[in-house]
């Protein structure tokens, strides 16, 4: 059977072109908060937290303020070693419920456009960020109990969302009759619209390191794959989501080429995996315990997407490759 594969998620694993250098992962946190919104700490040590922590690049992300970032790099910015790109979260409202995107990336602050519903918000400032040079991403849905599923199928020229966040309430597992992000994220593939899934750890507090209701950084991350560390290209990674999202696990690689899914792990001494193969509507294709598996797409899938799971709670998540 030959497979087709839609033409934007193919970019996922590209080749490398002759000559070109070779692309390597970068560890980076796309949603953070410095005293500049609601953190508890100065952009200048928040940056330096995850450069000691061996982030490579890094984006502020403050509520409606825009921190400059020149100086920043200046200090601790370093060619192929930390980066820092600057950020927005755009946060709006809807009859009192909060709707938080964060614009990567952007070259100007972003206002709040509000909106007629839920997701006519969330478009009005997609719109805002992308007309500001910005790569969109929504932020927590379940936050507050905000935002549906069926409310991001509706919206247009974002490709980016949040199924993992490190904040304490923002109920990333769901409950009741609401799902958990991973679920919605199947729900929203399965509709056909493609939308990348982020880790995040959107750290406010660098101070409280013993409380455990604190916001605090370092629960949730991405590697991006790219040619070189700068902020162009770490954004068209993002776009064409060759990334992968983690709390914990690094994988060594992660591809699809000749119509196979291919994950490997990087494995601790005391930790055990599995690896998940998942399709449309959230079917299980195919598990295999170990570090390392693939899966050979048949082209009934709708989509393919892979997740590890370590031992002691860690993941990470590959992003969805669509087939017909």
């Amino acid at each position: 059977m030959r497979l087709l594969f839609v033409v934007a998620v193919a970019l996922l694993f590209p080749m490398t072109d002759v000559g070109a250098q070779a692309p390597r992962w970068y560890k980076g946190n796309t949603h953070t908060h410095t005293l500049n919104s609601d953190g508890d700490t100065a952009p200048d040590e928040v940056a330096r937290w995850y450069r000691e922590h061996g982030y490579h690049f890094l984006f502020l992300t403050d509520h409606n303020f825009l921190t400059s970032v020149d100086g920043l790099n200046a200090l601790m910015g370093a060619d192929e070693q930390f980066l820092i790109i600057p950020g927005e979260e755009v946060t709006d409202r809807y009859n009192g419920s909060p709707i938080h995107i964060n614009g990567l990336a952007v070259a100007r602050l972003v206002t709040p456009q509000g909106g007629t519903s839920v997701s006519d918000v969330i478009q009005r400032d997609v719109n805002a960020i992308r007309a500001a040079s910005g790569l969109p991403h929504l932020n927590h849905p379940n936050f507050g109990w905000s935002v549906t599923a069926a409310d991001i199928k509706r919206v247009q020229n974002d490709k980016l969302f949040e199924i993992f966040n490190g904040h304490p309430l923002v109920n990333n597992a769901g409950g009741g009759d609401r799902p958990g992000l991973e679920e919605m994220w199947d729900d929203i593939l399965s509709s056909g619209k493609l939308l990348y899934g982020l880790a995040t750890d959107d750290a406010h507090h660098f101070k409280r390191p013993w409380d455990a209701t604190a916001s605090s950084p370092g629960k949730g991350w991405i590697y991006v794959r790219a040619t070189r560390l700068g902020a162009r290209e770490i954004i068209d990674a993002l776009e064409r989501g060759d990334f992968y999202a983690s709390t914990g696990v690094e994988l060594t690689d992660i591809s699809f080429a000749n119509g196979r899914m291919s994950v490997s792990v990087k494995t601790e001494q005391s930790s055990k995996y599995r690896i998940r193969f998942i399709g449309k509507d959230g079917k299980v294709l195919k598990e295999v315990p170990g570090p390392v598996a693939d899966y050979p797409v048949t082209g009934s899938e709708g989509y393919v997407r892979a997740v590890v799971y370590e031992s002691n709670g860690k993941r990470a998540w590959g992003q969805p490759v669509f087939v017909k």
